[in-house]
């Protein structure tokens, strides 16, 4: 039964520890690793359960396109996929080793009770999907996003994968409680892979019951278009249902199980191959099977690269290695720690995927942890970018650090856009340092230290005494060093050419953030969503729609105020 509710001075450099988020210069070094080394040509088996005509090949014209007010001719196409990529053989949806494919055919399992429609993003609706948003009102719409229904032209997937999780070896991962329910081709030519997560088991789902609950989906929601909006590149949601279904979890791992509401997030990206695909076939001497998938995501999703060409794997790697560091810099430049950073959650896209225990560092700390699992600390925020070499090594079957050393110069670039400042001087990475040093002294909030920077005039800084809206600021003022950074900062703004505070400030106030999902924002949404009051998801989508713009709702809330003593011992869930 389905029911819709709505919707980071050389005086000083030996006394300050320079903050770890900035020690990232690391050498790029190509590497031709294993793959180049294949002689043999391989050839996928192909496997045609029937042949489904995708958009464009039934004369879907821009120009004569409408939004779809249902879902009676709207489709879905697999073809693209499984006419390259083999199939397991094994229809039945057991837990099993799979071995020679890709992908296993797996149909997601409808809750046994009725399901509320949580919220729906009108943007990946319309913008990507060509879905008018009156069919998030229909029955229809709600049995497709929820599992129950499954629409002309898709065959749903669960995909193979492998992966270190950890640092270790994990063997055979794969989608466990997710189903690619088909490809869509827009409007614009694009095309992109729906993806059902929490939809139940599939053959990858090992001891898992293939569920998710509404807590950790209301986060993956809220967060992947949060960061969408941030202008980090991330999977979309589409849409949230919850179930009355009981799914019961142990949210922290310390024997307390609990009841909780399974949930389900239809989310889209342009693909959902990752490091761990191609680790799989590499592991257990799949070569020719890894050539194939290789090929494929070149000749989709890395244009640049002629398939053709003897060194395209190369060159393939080479622009993985460059857009993963520049997403692993775009989340440290707002305080985004992942959590997981395993290599299976590690897409080839380099977009941000799998949300899971991740967070977004209030006080200033580079140890900063989200995950209450991770006790070595593997994954903290100032640890990413060695993970992301570490993965990218992984990927590359070497052990040479790939990471070109201009990298570097992007996390600078990033940051002194944060601050304001134009052209080059000898003084700016002691600049940042410095700040980062104070903000972790003090633990001052990371986002709004930041965004009242932005905001605070030239003058209100020189006389050192802040105001109390600037409240994050304050906290850092008390610092010994404060007035030293501020003369240096000060100084260094004179040296920027054509410019004024006011332009400064308008400047800095769209490269920082006012509104991130904060940890406490995300519980408190998910406490009321418990009660089935969605008020507060839907706030927060709107206001993470524009993190840059003040919000009179939003102030209301206290999204940029200190965070409340209520959630200040805050733990993020592992379980979801």
């Amino acid at each position: 039964m389905t029911q819709s509710i709505g919707f980071p001075f050389c005086c000083l450099t030996q006394r300050v520890h320079i903050p770890r988020l900035l020690l990232l210069c690391v050498t790029y070094q190509p590497v031709i690793c294993s793959l180049l080394q294949l002689c043999s040509e391989g050839s996928a088996s192909l496997l045609h359960l029937f042949s489904n005509k995708s958009n464009q090949e039934q004369g879907y014209c821009e120009a004569e396109a409408r939004l779809a007010s249902s879902l009676d001719f709207w489709t879905l196409s697999s073809e693209n996929l499984i006419a390259v990529l083999p199939i397991d053989p094994a229809k039945e949806n057991y837990v099993r080793k799979v071995k020679n494919c890709i992908f296993s055919i797996a149909l997601p399992t409808p809750f046994k009770s009725r399901v509320h429609l949580v919220a729906v993003s009108k943007e990946v609706l319309e913008d990507i999907l060509d879905l008018d948003l009156s069919v998030s009102e229909t029955e229809d719409f709600i049995q497709l996003v929820s599992g129950e229904k499954i629409v002309f032209g898709s065959i749903p997937l669960a995909h193979r994968y492998g992966g270190h999780q950890f640092g270790i070896w994990a063997d055979q991962l794969g989608d466990g409680r997710a189903h690619l329910i088909g490809v869509y081709m827009n409007r614009h030519g694009e095309k992109w892979e729906l993806q059902l997560k929490g939809s139940g088991k599939t053959p990858y789902s090992r001891n898992g019951d293939g569920r998710a609950v509404l807590r950790s989906s209301v986060r993956e929601f809220l967060c992947s278009e949060a960061m969408h909006y941030l202008g980090i590149p991330s999977s979309r949601a589409a849409s949230l249902v919850v179930s009355d279904d009981e799914v019961w979890r142990d949210q922290f791992y310390n024997g307390n199980i609990v009841r909780e509401r399974g949930a389900v997030v239809l989310r889209v990206a342009k693909s959902w191959f990752r490091i761990g695909s191609l680790e799989i076939l590499a592991h257990y001497g799949e070569l020719d099977l890894l050539r194939t998938l290789l090929d494929f995501i070149i000749r989709e999703h890395f244009p640049s690269v002629d398939v053709k060409e003897p060194n395209r794997y190369v060159r393939f790697f080479s622009i993985v290695v460059s857009k993963t560091a520049q997403l692993i810099a775009l989340w440290m430049s707002v305080g985004f720690a992942h959590g997981v950073c395993n290599t299976d959650n590690f897409s080839l896209l380099s977009i941000t995927i799998d949300y899971g225990p991740f967070g977004f560092m209030e006080a200033y700390n580079p140890d900063f942890v989200p995950n209450t699992s991770d006790d070595e600390r593997r994954y903290k925020i100032g640890n990413q970018a060695n993970i992301g070499m570490f993965n990218l090594n992984k990927l590359l079957q070497a052990i040479n650090p790939l990471l070109d050393p201009g990298q570097k110069q992007l996390f600078r670039e990033l940051f002194k856009a944060k601050l304001g400042l134009l052209g080059e001087t000898k003084g700016d990475d002691d600049l940042i340092a410095l700040l980062l040093h104070l903000m972790e002294e003090t633990e001052a909030d990371f986002t709004m230290t930041f965004r009242q920077l932005s905001e605070i005039t030239q003058s209100q800084l020189q006389e050192l005494s802040i105001p109390q809206q600037f409240w994050a600021l304050k906290m850092i003022s008390k610092h010994k060093l404060f007035p030293v950074w501020v003369s240096q900062y000060l100084l260094r703004l004179k040296s920027n050419m054509n410019d004024s505070d006011s332009k400064r400030r308008e400047r800095m106030t769209t490269a920082n953030p006012r509104y991130v999902l904060k940890n406490w924002m995300a519980e408190s949404a998910v406490q009321k969503a418990e009660s089935n009051d969605f008020s507060e998801v839907r706030l927060l989508q709107q206001v993470l729609r524009r993190p840059f713009q003040k919000h009179p709702a939003a102030e209301r809330a206290g999204y940029s105020s200190p965070t409340p003593s209520w959630a200040r011992d805050l733990r993020v869930s592992c379980s979801s």
